[in-house]
This record gives structure tokens, C-alpha cells and sequence, in this order.
């Protein structure tokens, strides 16, 4: 198991006009902003996880309804019908 250690970079609301590069760099670095305005902190920003693309026999999905013995057809047939005919 990947350990993650996340840091954090503080900064004000100058910063984020003056050290735009330097925030942005820091997210780079998977690092957090705090954002701080007369030195009460008002938000974070996080830098974007990149999801790892699933296989789609990996997919939780995947034979969900293997056990099912109605085909697909009949499946339909049942979705599709009026609330009386069930």
C-alpha cells in the first residue's frame, strides 16, 4: 500500500494575485493550499487525484446479474411492461 503524505501551502489572498506560479506549483507537487484572508482561514484548494482507468471486467458492475436466468430480451420485456401487466 502507497503511503501519501500531503503537505500544505498557506497562503493569503495577495498570494493569490502576486504567487499565482508558486501555488500553482505547489498543487503540482500534490500539495494543498490553505487559503487565509486577515488570518482566518476561508478555503482550500486541493490538487486534482488522477483516477486510474478501470478495466471494465474490473468494474464493480461487471456480472452483477450473472445469476439471472432471464436473457436480455426478457429483461427488457419485463422493464418495459405497464405496471398492471406485472
Amino acid at each position: 500500500m502507497k503511503t501519501v503524505i500531503e503537505t500544505t501551502m498557506k497562503a493569503s489572498i495577495v498570494d493569490l494575485r502576486y504567487k499565482t506560479s508558486d501555488i500553482l506549483k505547489a498543487l503540482d507537487k500534490n500539495e494543498s493550499v490553505t487559503i487565509s484572508y486577515h488570518g482566518k482561514i476561508k478555503g482550500v484548494i486541493q490538487p486534482v487525484r488522477k483516477q486510474s482507468k478501470l478495466k471494465i471486467k474490473e468494474h464493480p458492475f461487471f456480472g452483477m446479474y450473472s445469476k439471472h436466468k432471464e436473457t436480455v430480451l426478457e429483461e427488457l420485456e419485463n422493464l418495459r411492461a405497464t405496471r398492471h401487466a406485472l
